[in-house]
């Protein structure tokens, strides 16, 4: 019970600090979307857009699956000679695959133009991105690396700050020099340059890069293959929508898409905040034959990334034409209709916690290569389907229930076979409790509430507490969430025993037995 009450305090204790930096880091990302969307016109927007969804697939091709595996590994070696070796191997798997595909990216720009684009500029900007690619490769490994040595917050610098404030900063004063597509490619280059240069040594300082190693190529390889299948069929079902559009309809609708979907793609902040060191903490536990704490510290994350996402979802749902111009101005008010449906399918990602990378710990990468398969054919046959007929709503219909189909695979697995669900009687009773309060209770309030950049901070803390306030009335607290408590006084400074009131088993001398 100690060491899961450690794990979980470990876990939590590093997911503050990175949900911090990914709230910052995501809304340098987002900041980059909207600045983007402002100056320039939403076709142009819709030309970066597709531009940058080419370039996120073929990062995710050159790294087959070797991040995770890295990740996975480093904590299970204590020798240096193997933590090198580790990132050799990687390294050198990756920085090859990357080459050949700048390459091809590079000499194939205008067969891409013509297939996707309407403007010329899109070739030079094609370009652009083959150039930065061996760097946003090197610059991710490094990234997994660092998290395999369990730290935070050299992840966070680099990951949520450097790369997304250096791109956001230089994007506004190329733009605004009248570059433009090509101004984002220029961004692109140069941040991923220099965060490699500083993830570089930052990893130095958790791992001496210098000295003998002993490689483990082949053992990555093996680990890495079924990942590489899975994260690249993964990064498709996220980047085939775009794409689709961009073939069938015009870059106008590809702008409307891409104004909702990284507003929907934010809700999964939280869930990224647990990931971080969820996979090196969950496969040293299962590592060590702790298959009840693996399931223990799964099923309390999931629950609290529930609650913490709630007031987004529930924001982008009720009010998404305020939050769309609030964000990217009158010219995108169409995309008011793709959000609260991408909304949906972010949500269902956030409920079920971190599935893949719980699988992932276990040892069966397979299953997730099967599961995103499924998501990605349901994906484009109803892509096929819909996008000719109905545009970007239809995109956003297709990436819902590709999302639902990856999910149901993953968790299926999970429960059948290892008997590790994030569902308990308290956790359902949250899952189903929160929207069935809240989302009628949103809707009454709307004609009263105005959604702007002043009111959408208030709108979500408001929504936050009175999450919680229905979940302690629900009864669906545990004896688990007294970590959670705990982190949160000793960030505040202050007790609150309200909430202590409603976990069982807390009545410690430090809670509300004195009362």
């Amino acid at each position: 019970m100690a060491d899961r009450e450690r794990e979980l305090s470990t876990l939590l204790s590093s997911a503050i600090l990175v949900m911090a930096g990914g709230i910052i880091g995501s809304a340098a990302k987002l900041g980059e979307r909207v600045v983007i969307g402002r100056l320039l016109t939403p076709d142009a927007y819709g030309e970066v857009s597709i531009g940058l969804a080419f370039f996120t697939f073929t990062i995710t091709l050159a790294l087959v699956g070797c991040t995770q595996g890295v990740s996975r590994f480093i904590p299970r070696y204590d020798s240096l000679e193997d933590r090198r070796g580790l990132l050799v191997s990687g390294m050198a798997i990756t920085t090859v695959l990357s080459l050949v595909f700048a390459i091809g990216m590079f000499i194939g720009a205008g067969w891409l133009s013509a297939m996707f684009f309407e403007t010329e500029a899109a070739v030079v900007f094609i370009q652009v991105l083959a150039v930065t690619l061996p760097f946003a490769v090197g610059f991710r490994m490094l990234i997994a690396a660092i998290r395999g040595c369990e730290n935070t917050l050299y992840r966070t610098i680099v990951n949520d700050l450097v790369d997304p404030g250096l791109r956001i900063g230089l994007i506004g004063g190329l733009l605004l020099a009248g570059m433009g597509i090509v101004a984002a490619g220029i961004a692109y280059l140069i941040a991923a340059i220099v965060a490699f240069l500083v993830a570089l040594v930052f990893l130095h300082r958790l791992m001496p890069l210098f000295g003998a190693y002993r490689t483990h190529t082949r053992e990555l390889f093996i680990f890495s293959a079924p990942l590489a299948v899975s994260t690249v069929i993964g990064t498709l079902l996220t980047q085939t929508d775009t794409l689709m559009l961009g073939h069938f309809r015009s870059s106008y609708e590809v702008g409307m898409y891409n104004a909702a979907y990284p507003l929907a793609g934010g809700l999964l902040v939280v869930l990224s905040a647990f990931g971080f060191l969820y996979l090196p903490i969950i496969s040293r536990l299962d590592s060590e034959g702790e298959r009840g704490a693996v399931n223990d510290i799964y099923a309390t994350t999931t629950k609290w990334v529930y609650i913490i996402t709630f007031p987004a979802f529930l924001l982008f749902v009720v009010f998404p034409e305020g939050v769309i111009h609030t964000f990217f101005g009158q010219n995108y008010t169409d995309a008011a209709t793709a959000l609260p449906i991408l909304a949906l399918g972010f949500f269902a990602s956030a409920t079920v916690g971190r599935d893949r990378e719980t699988l992932s710990a276990l040892g069966s990468t397979s299953w997730i290569a099967i599961g995103n398969i499924v998501g990605l054919v349901v994906n484009v046959v109803i892509n096929l389907v819909l996008i000719p007929r109905y545009g970007f709503i239809g995109a956003s219909i297709a990436s819902v229930i590709s999302l639902l189909g990856v999910h149901a695979v993953i968790c299926g697995v999970l429960a059948i076979q290892y008997d590790i669900t994030p569902l308990s009687p308290e956790s359902t009773r949250t899952f189903l409790s929160l929207p069935l309060v809240l989302l009628p209770a949103g809707a009454i309030v709307s004609p009263w509430i105005s959604i702007s950049m002043v009111t959408v901070l208030p709108f979500l803390v408001v929504t936050g507490l009175c999450s919680i306030a229905v979940v302690g009335l629900v009864d669906a607290f545990e004896a688990d969430d007294i970590v959670i408590i705990d982190l949160i006084e000793d960030a505040a400074g202050f007790s609150i025993p309200l909430v202590r009131r409603w976990i069982p088993d807390s009545n410690t001398e430090t809670g509300l037995s004195a009362d």
